[in-house]
């Protein structure tokens, strides 16, 4: 039977971010994961996703920004790979906006914010905005345009012969963990759990702490190319009743990329089919043809993501929609590295770099935001932890 000391199940961004980490420190490592690296499925899949380095949904993620910026940087330096492209990202929303104060009290705490304030400024530097005049507005300079499918390329590199491009089960032993696919056997030491929205068939009891929902994105022909260009124009998050819609300029010569941040209808994990449908990009239509209408157009493409988020935590305060990376309080040899849709994409640097860590220091612990002890069913004394 093969041997390695860390198996990775689940080969998306987080997965591949931890064994590119592993790879670099010399550890013996497999990956497990029967996609082949862009297929339509699961969460990771596609050209581009957004990088924010301040970020309204908690004063934590600024410091994981910066780690991630930093190991994006450190990623390009390795593989020559274009992975972050430098974009301006505006937020805007009504008079009162909860995300743009909390983007903006996050930005203070970094240094002086520059850029349009109010919805009358912001149509003024971009042409391709209508947005109400009174609306709040900041604009951060440090954001970018993460191209995820070039950080998957870039995290692989190197890494080919330690891929196995098979379904993984797993099964605690005595000896180690056991990993079995359809023609091998592999006994780990330990393994990083990566699944995504396939999480839960490996972590007993996660399943009610989780959602899949199925999210529509999709590429808009804008109505005035000159405006929405990259460089010119900034990714935009923008609040339209309790919507929340964020898009890209049109760095790809494919149109606006567009979608809503809002979770969408509950999916299995298999269920991400058929392409997106009129109806469900009907409020990304609506929200680009009354607030951008120099982006607004015809649908060009469609697409589907999943995203895989945690309900409340019923331990201590937590909304939800966070992460769990954290050793399996029952079994410390598991390392439960998911889920991480919808905003985690920016910190996959970071995150792999964390999980990595988990895995080769036991004396290292997890971020208390992140542990599964926040759930009552993973409240467990931990051997040789204090809670």
């Amino acid at each position: 039977m093969r041997s390695c000391e860390v198996a990775i199940i689940g080969l998306g961004l987080m997965g591949s971010s931890a064994l590119h980490s592993l790879v670099r420190r010399g550890a013996d490592v497999l990956g497990f994961d029967p996609m082949r690296m862009g297929e339509a499925r699961g969460s990771s899949h596609g050209s581009c996703r957004v990088y924010r380095r301040f970020n309204f949904e908690s004063e934590a993620y600024t410091d994981l920004s910066d780690q991630a910026f930093s190991g994006w940087r450190t990623l390009e330096s390795i593989t020559g790979r274009i992975i972050l492209k430098p974009s301006a990202v505006l937020e805007a929303g009504p008079p009162g906006s909860k995300m743009v104060a909390a983007s903006r009290a996050a930005a203070a705490r970094k240094g002086p914010i520059t850029g349009p304030t109010s919805g009358a400024e912001a149509n003024s530097a971009f042409p391709a905005f209508r947005l109400p005049e009174d609306w709040d507005v900041v604009v951060q300079q440090s954001g970018g345009i993460l191209m995820a499918g070039a950080a998957m390329l870039a995290f692989r590199e190197g890494a080919e012969d330690r891929i196995v491009r098979a379904a993984a089960r797993m099964q605690p032993t005595s000896a180690g963990i056991r990993i079995t696919t359809s023609d091998q056997e592999v006994m780990a030491r330990q393994v990083i759990v990566a699944a995504g929205p396939w999480i839960s068939g490996f972590v007993p009891g996660l399943a009610r702490h989780l959602k899949v929902t199925r999210q529509a994105v999709g590429w808009f022909r804008p109505a005035k190319p000159e405006t929405v260009r990259y460089g010119e124009f900034p990714i935009f998050l923008v609040e339209r009743g309790r919507s929340l819609v964020y898009g890209f300029p049109d760095f790809e010569g494919r149109g606006i990329k567009a979608a809503q941040h809002d979770q969408g209808p509950e999916v299995g994990p298999d269920q991400w089919g058929p392409p997106a449908t009129d109806e469900e990009l009907k409020t990304v239509s609506a929200t680009l043809t009354e607030l951008l209408p120099g982006a607004a157009g015809p649908i060009l493409e469609r697409d589907i993501c999943l995203y895989t988020n945690t309900l409340k935590a019923d331990m201590r305060a937590d909304d939800g929609n966070e992460f769990i990376i954290d050793r399996l309080p029952e079994d410390p040899r598991i390392i439960v590295a998911s889920p991480c849709s919808g905003h985690g994409a920016k910190f996959a640097s970071a995150i792999g770099a964390m999980v990595a860590d988990l895995a080769l220091d036991p004396q290292r612990t997890p971020p208390d935001a992140f542990r599964l002890d926040r759930f009552s069913g993973f409240a467990s004394e931990r051997p040789g932890c204090s809670r």
